[in-house]
């Protein structure tokens, strides 16, 4: 695509995002044949995405080598798990673990659609088996367990896959004596598996404690937008080290659920990053594109430090 076919397409899918959003606020009433004219335009998917913060049009071909960067206002976009692991690990050192694991719908349950139909339906949008991918990989040469949760699938909600996957990875981490990192990004535990769901924070967090506390072992959490309810409950806040992305949104309940429950205004940005970040939730704040290099810097003085179980597992 050359540069003036690039500022051609972004100038007429830009008017007609426009027109579209003049005649909404104006309370103009639709045809169907105008509906599909501009509803179409699909601005998640394809050539064009927008900002959430700036909405301003991005180009996701650019957006992409950008690692879901807003050029304009540096807000930091939802990545795909995929995306992330290519983000953090070495190229071609990835080894994904427990792949084949997938949901089962023992409640039945069953709202505007069945559970077992989400799932299917999820699997296929995404082609992911679960909210999830966990494996193994290198960090700047350095051995690593990673676990990344995907709020595309089911809004990165935790069920019993996704606890259960998360288990496991922090058990091999434990026996192979390796540093741990979990990217959170989760809407909290996964309601239609009820209260089987809500095990998985007890059963994650019991793990850490023989992974951090007994065996002296490195965990870090990446709390990204959005990171709440279960999540931010159990072992998104239980890392030795938390980091959080630039104005990720981090909250166990949600701002509406708190101004009802204490009856009371709660002020803008009561929930993100830099508000968690001064009151000493959060330990960091890292720009994506610097992720990785803070990371390896945090593992090599880690590895530094005269412990038996990590000294040979540093060596590369």
């Amino acid at each position: 695509m050359s540069l003036m076919n690039w500022f051609e397409d972004k100038r007429r899918f830009g008017g007609l995002i426009g027109a579209f959003i003049e005649k909404a606020t104006k309370g103009y009433i639709f045809s169907e044949r105008e509906k599909d004219r501009y509803i179409k335009i699909d601005t998640t998917k394809g050539l064009w995405t927008r900002c959430d913060n700036c909405e301003n049009m991005l180009y996701v071909r650019f957006l992409r080598q950008n690692k879901r960067i807003c050029e304009e206002c540096g807000y930091h976009l939802q990545m795909s798990s995929t995306e992330r692991i290519e983000l953090l690990t070495d190229r071609g050192t990835w080894h994904p673990m427990d792949e084949d694991m997938t949901a089962r719908d023992i409640l039945k349950f069953s709202d505007e659609d069945s559970y077992k139909n989400r799932i299917a339906f999820y699997q296929k949008r995404t082609g992911l088996t679960d909210a999830i991918q966990t494996g193994m990989g290198r960090l700047n040469g350095i051995p690593v367990a990673l676990g990344v949760m995907d709020f595309q699938f089911m809004g990165g909600s935790m069920g019993s896959v996704v606890g259960e996957k998360i288990t496991r990875l922090i058990e091999y981490a434990t026996r192979k004596s390796m540093p741990l990192i979990i990217v959170c990004s989760s809407g909290g535990a996964r309601m239609q598996e009820g209260t089987l769901s809500l095990m998985q924070m007890a059963k994650i967090s019991s793990v850490l404690q023989i992974h951090q506390a007994r065996r002296k072992l490195l965990y870090i959490a990446i709390l990204t937008y959005p990171t709440t309810g279960g999540v931010t409950a159990s072992f998104g806040m239980l890392g030795d080290i938390i980091i959080a992305e630039p104005k990720a949104y981090i909250a166990f309940a949600g701002k509406r659920v708190i101004e009802q429950t204490l009856r009371q205004k709660i002020p803008d940005g009561f929930q993100v990053a830099e508000s968690l970040f001064d009151h000493g939730l959060l330990d960091l704040i890292v720009p994506r594109n610097l992720l990785k290099g803070v990371l390896s810097e945090i593992f090599e003085l880690y590895g530094s430090a005269p412990c038996k179980e990590r000294s040979n597992y540093f060596t590369r």
